[in-house]
């Protein structure tokens, strides 16, 4: 069954991409759910697709070949992360503003960048719900980068971004720039998106970063183990959505999100079933 990805230059691009997908998505939604911005997701998402609008239209329309809606999608997706930032740092007391106010314009600007490229067509659907056969070498090679310098942030910055997660306020009290490390982070969640979008689509990738880390939150027991479920759960969903959209002919993406539901189901339905085990033992 894998064969076939790996035969192909296509279809291999599209598994390793997946691969990397599988770790980085959860790794970095794991921080995102614990400080509960998982709409923040959703925000750079819908900016992501401002940018991939605005690429398709400079593409149609003035006919400009180096500015892919790939790429394009990637500027607008940290730009609109630098925004929220700057946003947040304008409504101290109401910093939750600035998730719809960025979400809205991406929305408003989406609208009329797909409206002046003479609307949907085939290849924006498939940035909307991801493709098997979207990934080019040049696009892997990116993702690849853009994984290599998140897991190695992850990794050195942990016990900054850990505390950062648990205790803003703390972490600021204690010398810890908060400002610099978030600022990095929601760049780096901003390029996460942006890449995941060739596999799980524009529409969906957010459920990529929030789904399996809720599923591994009814399992860990702490939170590197939480992490790692994440990332377990992240790349069995993403393989089977792609192994399932290369044979069936259908979007991944839906597929994706639909595996990552049903594991967190089975989560729920085993941390549900752990103290009847126990209370059978105890009984025994």
């Amino acid at each position: 069954m894998l064969a076939d990805f790996l035969q192909y230059d296509f279809l291999r691009h599209t598994f390793l991409t997946g691969i990397l997908i599988g770790i980085i998505a959860p790794l970095l939604g794991t921080f995102i759910v614990v400080r509960r911005l998982s709409l923040i997701a959703d925000a750079l998402s819908h900016v992501t697709l401002a940018g991939i609008a605005f690429g398709m239209m400079m593409e149609k329309k003035f006919a400009v070949t180096f500015l892919t809606p790939f790429y394009s999608g990637m500027a607008f997706s940290v730009l609109g992360s630098i925004l929220i930032e700057k946003l947040r740092g304008v409504y101290k007391a109401y910093q939750e503003l600035a998730i719809p106010i960025i979400m809205s314009g991406g929305v408003g600007l989406s609208v009329i960048f797909i409206s002046v490229a003479d609307g949907f067509n085939t290849d924006l659907f498939n940035y909307l719900f991801g493709s098997v056969s979207a990934v080019s070498q040049n696009d892997f090679l990116l993702i690849l980068v853009i994984s290599i310098i998140i897991v190695g942030v992850v990794a050195l910055f942990y016990k900054e971004l850990f505390t950062l997660s648990f205790d803003e306020e703390h972490a600021t009290v204690s010398g810890l720039h908060a400002k610099r490390i978030h600022l990095l982070f929601i760049v780096l969640t901003a390029l996460v998106i942006a890449a995941s979008i060739r596999i799980v689509g524009v529409l969906l990738v957010s459920a990529l970063m929030t789904l399996p880390v809720a599923a591994s939150m009814r399992l860990a027991k702490g939170f590197k183990q939480m992490m790692f479920l994440s990332v377990i759960f992240g790349e069995l969903a993403v393989m089977i959505g792609l192994i399932s959209g290369y044979y069936l002919s259908i979007p991944p993406g839906g597929t994706i999100v639909m595996v990552s539901i049903v594991i967190l189901l089975l989560s729920i339905g085993i941390k549900k079933l752990r103290p009847n085990l126990s209370k059978v033992r105890e009984s025994e």
